[in-house]
């Protein structure tokens, strides 16, 4: 997700040929052939509150995280599912029962073996109430139980069938640590990880300063659909924590490191500009930066309500005032990088604020105050938007000036985590905002599932439009128990165009992965959830 952990209950593939990308993709060129050796001065913009991907639900733990372990199924970005330290696996008829046969050659780089064992030890870790995971156990909410039936076979059981699963175990969050270290504290873990990664990291994440790499040397199991094979090129990764954008890009410009992450899109496009740089970015997959509205409590539990504001609003213009182009407007509720993604029609996502006035009056917002905001009873038509990230005040405010045009109020209110929380969990509020990425469709029955509305017994989770759909939950059933991916992806479909047809999400823009760099560094790729690639990334001299 997005946002920062508190707001969050929220296989590596090289940058597809038809990626978005600005210059160079990082080919050998006239650089020569790929070298290994050197180190490589990355500056984020943000670092996790937890590096065990197990608990953490953000982009910045995955980014961090990928280096040190690798995952069952690798997954590539058109959503097709490799082995990688599964060898090969089998189904059973019933689809609840999935049989992994692991690699035989991997180790972690504490020197512990990987074996079933390790598998079931890490499945159990994820759904363990006291690893409180705030996104990989529901990733594998059917999952039941595991055991090995063999030194490198193992057997899972799911509660339903899943057609999900095999994507989920894909993730990050799903990423195999070393069973030794899954017994000790859920702290010592958010710290510190040892997986079985091209990389290990000897003194972990280090708390407003950031995490070193070291090539782990006997690494030789990559998967076989990715790029690279055998140790990674680059003998260390140096990463730094710095949250301020202008800083970053200072950085960058004065030699001071070699790459950074998440550059403004004003930087953006000047950094386009500058000789000696390249630009590497490719849109999130998984749902778009979004407004929510709260279909369950106040205004915009009227459809006609919802539809009048999306359809009232220019949004493709504020994301262009926004955000210069970098940016593109969201078509749909998933972005186009998505496996599953379905053009919604164009009409859907339509500036029509004639056709908005008309579904106001519909809904009996007729009146006027003196201010010119609709009313009705006696009551205007006001909104509160809730946000905890000040980089979206520029889009609220133009929001803002577009919906009074409309007659609709929207007050903003930038509260702290812990005051988001408590209204989240009460549901007291009318717009929130997100994108989450997750390289499948399966997201939308993260966002969009019953089971996933925030309460105050359930806690913070991700149905933050708390939709509630008997036909979405029996899509979300179908798609569950799909006996291929073409079959559930179009389940997934119906999905897409059942909340379009509800307007339960307003869709800003498709967020975007960056990476920035100067011109040694070569052959940076994305991952399938859309994070920067590093394992087959190398330096000129």
């Amino acid at each position: 997700m997005r946002k920062p952990a508190a707001r969050a209950a929220i296989g590596a593939t090289l940058l597809a040929a038809g990626a978005a990308c600005s210059a160079q993709a990082g080919g050998t060129g006239a650089a020569g052939p790929p070298r290994d050796g050197g180190a490589l001065r990355l500056a984020v913009e943000r670092e996790p509150e937890c590096l065990d991907p197990h608990q953490s639900p953000t982009e910045a733990a995955r980014l961090l995280t990928r280096p040190l372990v690798d995952s069952l199924v690798h997954q590539d970005a058109r959503g097709g599912l490799h082995p990688w330290l599964a060898a090969r696996w089998t189904i059973s008829k019933d689809r609840r029962t999935y049989t992994f046969d692991l690699r035989q050659d991997v180790a972690f780089t504490d020197g512990e073996r990987f074996d079933a064992a390790a598998v079931v030890a890490n499945l159990d870790h994820v759904v363990a109430p006291a690893t409180k995971s705030l996104l990989a156990s529901s990733l594998i909410a059917a999952y039941d139980s595991s055991r090995a039936v063999g030194a490198h076979t193992v057997e899972v059981k799911l509660k339903t069938p899943d057609s999900g699963f095999l994507g989920a175990l894909a993730l990050p969050n799903l990423g195999m640590l070393a069973p030794r270290t899954l017994k000790g504290s859920p702290s010592a873990l958010c710290a510190k990880i040892v997986g079985t990664g091209p990389y290990r990291s000897d003194a972990g994440l280090v708390p407003q300063k950031g995490i070193d790499y070291v090539r782990n040397p006997r690494y030789a199991w990559a998967p076989k659909s990715a790029r690279h094979s055998g140790p990674a090129r680059l003998d260390r990764i140096e990463v730094r924590t710095v949250p301020d954008g202008p800083s970053r890009l200072g950085a960058l410009t004065s030699g001071q490191v070699d790459a950074v992450t998440d550059l403004s899109p004003l930087d953006v496009r000047r950094l386009k500009k500058t000789p000696g740089f390249t630009v590497r970015s490719r849109a999130y997959p998984g749902v778009n930066f979004s407004y929510w509205p709260n279909t369950a409590k106040g205004p915009l539990t009227d459809p006609n309500v919802r539809k009048a504001l999306r359809a009232g609003i220019d949004w493709a213009q504020i994301v262009k005032n926004v955000y210069f182009g970098v940016n593109e407007p969201a078509r749909g509720v998933l972005s186009s990088t998505t496996p599953g993604y379905l053009a919604p029609p164009a009409a859907a996502y339509a500036h029509d604020p004639a056709g908005a006035a008309r579904l106001l009056d519909q809904a009996g917002w007729t009146g006027r105050d003196a201010a010119g905001y609709r009313t009705k009873d006696g009551k205007r038509l006001t909104l509160l938007h809730l946000w905890s990230d000040g980089s979206i005040a520029d889009l609220a405010a133009q929001a803002q000036s577009a919906a009074k045009r409309l007659g609709i109020e929207i007050v903003e209110r930038n509260v702290d985590g812990g005051t988001y929380v408590k209204r989240l969990l009460a549901g007291d509020y009318d717009l929130l905002d997100t994108s989450f990425s997750q390289p499948g469709p399966e997201v939308l029955r993260v966002m969009f599932g019953k089971a996933n509305i925030p309460t105050a017994g359930r806690g913070v989770a991700n149905n933050i439009s708390r939709y509630d759909s008997p036909a979405a939950e029996a899509a979300f059933d179908r798609a569950m128990k799909a006996g291929d991916q073409a079959t559930g992806f179009r389940v997934y479909g119906e999905v897409q165009r059942l909340v379009t047809d509800d307007a339960a999400v307003f869709p800003i823009y498709s967020p975007l992965s960056t990476l920035a760099g100067g011109e040694r560094v070569k052959e940076v790729g994305f991952n399938a959830d859309g994070t920067p690639d590093f394992y087959g990334a190398w330096l000129t001299s």
